[in-house]
């Protein structure tokens, strides 16, 4: 069963479309149209390396484990050129927040880092003293040259997926990694003194019980990160987890219509997706309750920063206002009325041909969007209100009326289900998720999603 009534984790909705709602856009516009009219001067500036040392049994995102050392040369060479056709396209533009993910950004060496922050701040214009700067890393690529390099470029705020601190664990969601690798991997974040580190962990693990969750949760605040983020596991198509299930039935007339980035259920096995989602929903709770106690505020459904840390984002950037301008392959950019991006996959052959493909495009091809979806206004507000909504800070009332020239209640009558299940509350400044809101944060977003949204998503096919 999908909406409100099914299961709590339907779908991480992190953007709004979704990639799987892109489709080939013909004509190619040219970039200058498409940023033409559009304020640039509060950016967020997103670099994409579809880099890994290896391929977690959960991923899906756009990266590739293991690759050769002359694609990756040929990847940061594409790189430059596209940067330089994008800041053409542009012209004068200012980022007010700026991230380097993948993939693993650390998987570089510590002189292609520096490569890469020559684009960033030599080609694009970033200055870092000005856009607080994110870089994704891991236990095994966190060593002390490749931190120094974004240390000495301004880096801010540095991410590390640990996902649990006992090996087993680890392993049994896909990821072989050893815990003597962690711990040396954040003592030396620690010694590089980033002002953020954030520590990803990852709950409904096969084998995972409250006391090992707990286990993990203590481990981590050993080490005092301002930030933490609980993910719930996702077993998803073409991932390694999901061929070793060989359980999941993509979406079909009966999974109604659900997006195919949504994890479809396992027909065969309905008790026991019943008992996950109470597991994982029990262990989101403790984690959750335990952050709190250690000093913790929530700021969503996975997000938690010490309560002695700054809110360390621009405050003159708004991720529903202002637009995101994306470099490398599987990056994604947007307007107020675009998103564009590449072509995406999962699959491992479908990820490197992509990769393939982009490095041997000539400069002229970055000089227009190719795959996207265009927002109408009812999408624009849609958006807008799916953004503020799934912060635990909420929705505010004025400032979408002002933005948008007509009321939440008005355009989003639906949206008292949440209030009389005791998922939302609204004080008349502000509709904010409840406890329980947020805790079903993974069905409330994907039951926000528009009908051609949906579909779009629903005639995806992954590759």
């Amino acid at each position: 069963m999908t909406g409100l009534d099914g299961s709590p984790y339907q779908g991480y909705l992190y953007a709004y479309p979704h990639k799987t709602a892109y489709r080939p856009l013909r004509p190619r516009p040219a970039l200058r149209d498409v940023w033409a009219g559009q304020p640039r001067d509060a950016l967020f500036l997103y670099l994409h390396i579809p880099f890994c040392e290896m391929r977690c049994g959960f991923c899906n995102l756009f990266t590739r484990a293991q690759p050769p050392a002359e694609q990756v040369g040929a990847y940061l060479r594409q790189l430059r050129v596209q940067a330089e056709q994008v800041a053409a396209a542009l012209g004068p533009a200012r980022y007010a927040r700026a991230a380097i993910g993948g993939g693993t950004p650390t998987h570089l060496t510590a002189d292609e880092l520096a490569d890469l922050f020559a684009i960033t701040n030599g080609v694009l214009g970033l200055n870092p003293a000005a856009a607080q700067l994110s870089v994704e890393t891991s236990p095994a690529t966190a060593t002390p040259d490749r931190l120094a390099v974004l240390a000495a470029h301004g880096t801010h705020r540095v991410s590390m997926g640990v996902q649990s601190f006992l090996d087993a664990e680890a392993h049994a969601a896909g990821r072989p990694q050893r815990r003597a690798d962690v711990d040396r991997a954040l003592t030396a974040l620690r010694e590089a003194a980033f002002p953020l580190l954030n520590v990803d962990l990852i709950y409904g693990i096969p084998g995972q019980t409250r006391d090992t969750w707990t286990y993990s949760l203590r481990e981590a605040l050993t080490w005092r990160p301002e930030e933490v983020y609980l993910y719930p596991l996702y077993v998803r198509p073409l991932t390694g987890l999901g061929r070793r299930e060989g359980l999941l039935s993509l979406p079909g007339p009966a999974a109604a219509g659900r997006a195919p980035d949504l994890p479809p259920t396992p027909a065969a096995v309905p008790d026991r997706d019943a008992s996950w989602d109470a597991q994982r929903l029990d262990l989101y709770r403790h984690g959750r309750d335990l952050l709190r106690e250690a000093g913790y505020r929530q700021l969503s459904m996975r997000q938690f920063r010490r309560a002695d840390v700054p809110d360390p984002d621009g405050a003159d950037y708004c991720c529903q206002d202002d637009g995101m301008v994306g470099v490398g392959c599987g990056a994604r950019s947007y307007t107020a009325d675009l998103h564009y991006s590449f072509d995406y996959a999962v699959s491992v052959r479908e990820v490197r041909a992509i990769i393939d493909d982009y490095v041997s495009r000539p400069a002229a091809d970055f000089a227009y969007a190719e795959f996207g979806f265009a927002l109408d206004e009812a999408e624009q507000r849609l958006r807008w209100l799916v953004k503020s909504l799934l912060r635990a800070e909420g929705v505010d009332l004025p400032g979408y009326a002002a933005r948008f020239g007509s009321t939440v209640d008005a355009d989003f009558p639906h949206l008292a289900e949440l209030a009389d299940r005791g998922w939302a509350k609204d004080d008349g400044h502000r509709v904010a998720l409840t406890d329980e809101g947020l805790a079903h944060g993974d069905a409330i977003g994907p039951w926000l999603v528009s009908g051609p949204v949906r579909a779009a998503m629903a005639r995806a096919v992954l590759r």
